[in-house]
């Protein structure tokens, strides 16, 4: 059964992250707002628990495309590698916001991700989830929710997100209604920036 838990973005319960960060640390999943839509995250350095992403998402972990959710742009650059100048000014002009950034993974990714030459960051502008990965102290591997009949309510309404997902993850952490829009995802690897998805957010380049 899965816990709702509810907590005000103007001023997160300090009592309430740690709660969740316990379950994040023990291998559980949680759901939680993001500046965009709801995300399914469970703790970058637990194997089990991104497992259970990969087979919810009925995927090989191997083979699974998950976003990093860090703090900040210093908790960014331990697991993206070759950061020049360029890139790192389009990182501080649109962060934190709405974007997934596609960059060269680092040495510091856990093992299951050492195969894969890229990563997927994200810096939400949403106080929740900013307050949990700063007590993690690691940042949240990441998927947002989606409905298979994309019924609208479904990825907005934490009750009904909390309802349909009771049995497979451990807490749904209720920030009020989220986005039904995704995060504009851009690649930064080759140098020039490619907008591989539109979503939310004014890019600025």
């Amino acid at each position: 059964m899965a816990e709702l838990i509810k907590i005000y973005e103007e001023n997160p319960n300090p009592k309430e992250i740690e709660k969740i960060v316990k379950v994040l640390k023990k291998g559980g999943l949680i759901i939680y707002p993001t500046d965009t839509v709801y995300g399914l995250g469970c703790d970058i350095n637990n194997h089990t628990a991104l497992e259970k992403i990969a087979q919810i998402k009925g995927i090989k972990l191997e083979n699974a495309n998950l976003s990093f959710i860090c703090e900040n742009l210093s908790n960014l650059s331990e697991y993206a590698k070759q950061i020049d100048n360029n890139t790192f000014k389009i990182l501080k002009r649109n962060l934190p916001g709405p974007y997934t950034f596609i960059l060269h993974g680092s040495n510091n990714l856990p093992s299951v991700f050492k195969k894969k030459k890229t990563v997927g960051i994200r810096v939400p502008n949403n106080s929740i989830c900013q307050a949990i990965v700063s007590k993690l102290g690691n940042p949240i591997v990441s998927t947002s929710i989606k409905d298979e009949d994309e019924v609208v309510e479904y990825t907005t309404d934490p009750e009904l997100i909390a309802e349909k997902w009771d049995k497979l993850v451990d807490i749904v952490v209720d920030g009020g209604f989220g986005d039904n829009v995704a995060s504009t995802v851009i690649d930064l690897t080759e140098g020039e920036p490619e907008v591989i998805r539109e979503g939310k957010g004014d890019l600025t380049l």
